[in-house]
């Protein structure tokens, strides 16, 4: 290229008759100038290739292979690549790697091989699948030689591990199990005292913050005794639970234990009361709001989590999480069908969270009349929404009616049934009449009800109480309070029980004057 501008100077210097001074001045001017571009070309061709790995496999000749990273409970494609006749795979991108764990997948996907991705993106694997921990070498990242050294050493530790594991199960004396439990608890601890080693000389590599991440509080009681020493073991466990993760370090998101350790701090440690769970919620949210990618994480799984939740009253999560979240703007990042499903639920579930009074319902019993939920008067209603074509509705309704007969009726309980399909009206009263159902209060919407409803843009009753299957079953005080929802018949009997025995006693009046 400089021999080429050159030639165009000399070509100049005949035809504008430049001496031989202005001659070496443009020369010399064009030589910084062809050495400043050549750097461009440099710095150009080194950042349109953000990352790199090259996989070279000798054991594979063809075949498709897999670039992955752990999130979440899942190994996501990151990237593919064809293994070529010289088992070189090459995966490159314009776009650095998010730091995490990541792996190879081979062709066939019956192995894998984890490395870590975080400053360093230029990377070589040699591999050799007859032993991937020990003969396989990475180049290019010095992340790697700390990870390969500590997965050596826990593979090694690992086969006695489970030989002592397994000697123990096999163990027919009490001396033996003894035996082959201490050597199992040394083990062990050689395996904790070596990560704490790599943690203590390497405090800033990658591995020493996930080693760190990864640990567990230690028990601060091994043996408790008293009701206090379980109680104190349990607060000190959910004080430093999160001891060692920083809610800033986004490395920790793509990994195989972050969600585990999630999951089992708010199912298994946390209170399942709603009010317990909102304020964990909103604490670690704050702590990651510096860090969009593990904020972003942990909303998405608070809202996974909570949108259907497994237990009845944590749905005020949910509406929580949209009322302050998702309502205001911060999850961008989703899409609008996502954002328009997070919203219909909230606002599905919005007007009937336990302790919350229930919607009235304007609706008319099978004669026409007139018989509006906030009418009836009662200690507790029972709701049942329901249909007659449905096939668990006609097993389970005589059911609810029986124990209603046999039970709740005597203890102040009145049943509201509400027919949800009202073209089936025909075959409601049948089997209202069938089953002797009389002494229910059997109610449905007119067409007329629901226009107005309708008309004004309000919310139908299914909506208000989130009837998406039948039978669907409510349990409301004398005040029209919702005291649980969708739960099972027998559910509902266990729960009003207790609250008829804990229902204080009425005040005998003075018959004395």
């Amino acid at each position: 290229m400089i021999i080429k501008m050159l030639s165009i100077l000399q070509h100049l210097c005949l035809q504008f008759k430049l001496n031989i001074f202005d001659f070496l001045y443009f020369s010399n001017q064009m030589k910084i100038i062809s050495s400043f571009l050549l750097l461009v070309f440099a710095f150009l061709s080194s950042n349109a290739q953000a990352y790199k790995v090259t996989l070279q496999t000798p054991d594979y000749k063809s075949g498709l292979a897999y670039l992955t990273y752990y999130y979440g409970k899942n190994m996501n494609i990151q990237d593919s690549a064809i293994v070529n006749s010289k088992g070189i795979a090459i995966f490159e991108g314009k776009e650095k790697l998010p730091p995490g764990v990541y792996s190879i997948v081979f062709p066939g996907k019956n192995k894998l091989f984890d490395f870590l991705v975080d400053k360093e993106q230029f990377i070589t694997i040699k591999a050799d699948t007859t032993d991937l921990i020990n003969k396989t070498e990475i180049t290019g990242s010095k992340e790697n030689i700390l990870f390969q050294q500590y997965q050596k050493y826990v593979a090694s530790k690992g086969i006695y591990l489970q030989n002592e594991l397994k000697a123990y199960k096999k163990s027919t004396t009490k001396e033996d199990s003894t035996l082959h439990e201490k050597k199992y608890k040394e083990l062990n601890e050689e395996l904790n005292a070596y990560r704490d080693k790599m943690i203590r000389e390497h405090p800033e590599s990658m591995l020493a913050a996930l080693l760190t991440s990864m640990k567990e509080p230690k028990v601060l009681n091994q043996h408790p005794i008293t009701r206090q020493d379980s109680l104190d073991n349990y607060y000190y466990y959910k004080k430093h639970y999160w001891d060692g993760i920083t809610f800033m370090d986004d490395r920790i998101i793509r990994t195989p234990f972050f969600v585990p350790k999630v999951e089992q701090y708010f199912r298994n440690v946390v209170s399942p009361v709603p009010d317990s769970i909102i304020k964990e919620s909103d604490y670690l949210l704050l702590l990651a709001r510096s860090s969009p990618e593990m904020y972003k994480f942990l909303l998405n799984w608070l809202t996974d989590e909570y949108i259907y939740p497994k237990y009845m009253g944590q749905d005020a999560v949910f509406v929580h999480l949209f009322e302050k979240y998702h309502s205001k703007g911060v999850s961008s990042w989703l899409n609008e069908k996502q954002l328009t499903t997070i919203s219909n639920r909230a606002y599905m579930l919005m007007s009937n969270l336990i302790g919350e009074q229930a919607a009235n319902l304007e609706m008319v019993d099978s004669t026409g009349k007139s018989m509006p939920l906030y009418n009836i008067n009662s200690d507790y209603i029972v709701i049942c929404f329901w249909d007659p074509t449905c096939g668990h509705c006609r097993e389970q309704v005589p059911s609810l009616d029986s124990i209603y007969n046999a039970k709740w009726k005597n203890e102040g309980v009145k049943m509201y049934g509400v027919l949800t399909e009202t073209k089936n009206k025909d075959q409601w009263i049948q089997f209202i009449k069938d089953h002797n159902m009389g002494n229910w209060i059997n109610v449905y919407e007119t067409d007329a009800q629901r226009k107005i409803v309708e008309d004004a843009k309000k919310p139908s009753y299914k909506q208000l109480y989130d009837v998406i299957q039948t039978p669907t079953l409510y349990l409301l005080d004398k005040d029209k309070k919702i005291i649980a929802k969708k739960l099972t018949m027998e559910q509902i009997n266990d729960l009003l029980q207790v609250k008829i025995k804990n229902q204080p006693a009425q005040p005998v009046k003075n018959q004395l004057k």
